[in-house]
């Protein structure tokens, strides 16, 4: 049990009666109403799954209290509180905090707050009004506005949602044995005698879809070398739904087939430039993570050099292009639940994941995200790192069962040749060692990965022996150049331009050298009188030492 978007520890000391930080409780249960919902388990201590042996509530009226102080410093906080007994006998408390679908909540002083990952966030005055919007996403989905009667639903498409269902290996018995209308009413495509918009966009016929605020509509452009439009595939005439939209793209455009061959000693293998699978899974997050409320059409742009997807509205609150590949946040969570029921998407959290690690995979750079005020961009190269680094990855996967995160690790690793800790981590947005570690996984038990240096200073780099054993030839560079030799390339600047600062040092011996290795290195050289150092921080000057 770790702390996570829904959920959140505290010790049972938390509660020190008249001195309890009661605003620090209220600002979890404002950040939670603002997001998803999830608990507050009182008792359980961070690194811990389960209370201490032995643990009482003593008080019984504690949830009163805590129910009493919560309503009482909150703004549409909806809470329920209860004595728990864990597995091990030992007792805790579970505060429910529910979603707050429509309105925004706060504390009783004005302040906003709302759930990322595992942290509470304020919300600043000039993310209000997006927070605002993100609350009318959420329940565009089962609306019923438009009045559609359940009835008025078209035969063709509701025949072949209720038999992809029945077919799916992802859906449990229970749901495949229901009937149709319990089916079409458990997935919230009616409520009451009419049809959610849910229903509407997926079962609907063509007038009621094109009747809906802002119905998906596609684009798919290409452009020649001089950006120039030579082809045109327009999917706005509302005759589709999601499903069907997708598997037109993925049919009748061309450019998908479109591959290259390298050869691998006698054998030969084709490598397309836009894989498949990315496209699917990046044409399903515009089709599920757009905001159904905001206007504007998916566009495919298709380059020569590149693909664009263009998805109009903002990323989920919370989720930026720095952190994509680690956050997830449904915004339309009943449609998110139909794709993948389907078959059609990822589990949530692990989309980009694919994506990133068919890329890696495939020698490719990683896709870039750019957001804008007014939609999300998504970019992905045609052309190839290197071959080398192709064959690396094959034969990598080949030899050894990796998991999509020790692809992406080792793409991103061979693609550089080498990462000090810190820059890996902040391109898998991971704060601590451990989540590193579980991105890198079993790349340093195989030794497809070599790790140098202790702190700041760690690289990571791929293993000579695994380079020279499929004859890789990739890059040269400084990145993984040894101590020794490191030493004597400082030895000569300094020898040469004396009273140097670590900035020039740095720049002349080559800026691709770990900033933390090289003054590793000057202060060992230091210690052993080899050079001198004079002056502090940043207007040290270092010089050849006299008795050298």
């Amino acid at each position: 049990m770790e702390e996570n978007k829904s959920l959140d520890k505290k010790s049972l000391r938390f509660l020190k009666g008249k001195h309890t930080d009661w605003d620090e409780l209220v600002k979890d249960c404002v950040a939670f109403a603002n997001a998803q919902g999830g608990e507050i388990v009182v008792g359980i201590e961070d690194n811990e799954s389960l209370p201490p042996l032995g643990q009482t509530i003593k008080d019984k009226n504690l949830p009163d209290i805590l129910q009493k102080n919560i309503v009482q410093r909150s703004v549409n906080v909806a809470v329920a509180i209860t004595i728990e007994t864990a597995s091990n006998k030992a007792e805790y408390i579970k505060i429910q905090v529910f979603r707050n679908a429509q309105t925004i909540a706060s504390t009783t002083d004005g302040k906003y707050y709302v759930r990322v990952a595992d942290e509470c966030r304020p919300v600043p005055p000039d993310e209000m009004a997006r927070l605002a919007a993100e609350k009318n996403a959420f329940v565009w989905e089962i609306q019923t506005t438009k009045r559609v009667d359940k009835l008025l639903f078209d035969t063709k498409k509701k025949s072949n949602f209720i038999s992809d269902i029945r077919r799916s290996s992802r859906v449990s018995g229970f749901i495949k044995e229901m009937s149709d209308e319990e089916i079409l009413e458990h997935y919230f495509f009616q409520k009451g005698n009419y049809l959610t918009n849910l229903g509407i966009l997926w079962i609907g016929q063509r007038a009621d879809r094109a009747s809906l605020l802002y119905p998906p509509a596609i684009q798919v452009i290409r452009y020649d070398e001089n950006e120039e439009k030579v082809w045109k595939l327009l999917l706005d005439d509302y005759f589709l739904n999601p499903k069907e939209l997708l598997d037109k793209i993925l049919s009748d455009v061309p450019d998908w087939q479109e591959s290259i061959e390298i050869s691998e000693g006698m054998f030969r293998k084709n490598i397309p430039f836009f894989p498949i699978e990315v496209v699917r899974e990046l044409v399903v997050n515009a089709l599920v993570h757009r905001t159904y409320t905001t206007r504007g059409d998916i566009f495919i742009n298709i380059f020569h050099d590149k693909v664009e997807i263009h998805s109009p509205g903002r990323l989920p609150y919370g989720v930026t292009p720095s952190n994509i590949l680690t956050q997830s946040i449904r915004r339309n969570e009943q449609l998110s639940k139909v794709f993948y029921d389907l078959g059609l998407m990822e589990k949530e959290g692990s989309g980009y994941d694919l994506v990133y690690a068919k890329l890696l995979g495939s020698g490719k750079p990683i896709p870039l995200v750019t957001e804008t005020n007014e939609r999300v961009i998504v970019t992905i190269k045609k052309q190839f790192i290197s071959k080398d680094i192709v064959r690396l990855m094959d034969k990598a996967s080949s030899e050894f069962i990796l998991k999509q995160k020790e692809i992406i690790s080792l793409g991103l690793i061979a693609q550089q040749q080498s990462y000090s800790a810190i820059e890996i981590s902040k391109l898998l947005n991971q704060r601590e060692e451990v989540g590193l570690r579980n991105w890198l996984g079993r790349l340093l038990e195989y030794e497809l990965v070599k790790k140098s240096g202790i702190g700041r200073g760690t690289q990571y780099s791929i293993n000579p022996e695994f380079i020279r054993r499929i004859n890789f030839k990739g890059k040269t560079n400084l990145k993984n150049i040894e101590d020794h030799r490191l030493e004597e390339l400082i030895y000569k600047d300094i020898n040469a331009y004396p009273e140097s600062a670590f900035s020039e040092i740095h720049k002349r011996i080559g800026l691709e050298i770990n900033e933390s290795k090289v003054k590793r290195m000057l202060k060992l050289m230091t210690d052993e009188n080899k050079i001198t150092a004079k002056g502090e921080k940043r207007w040290t000057r270092y010089s050849i030492a006299q008795n050298m």
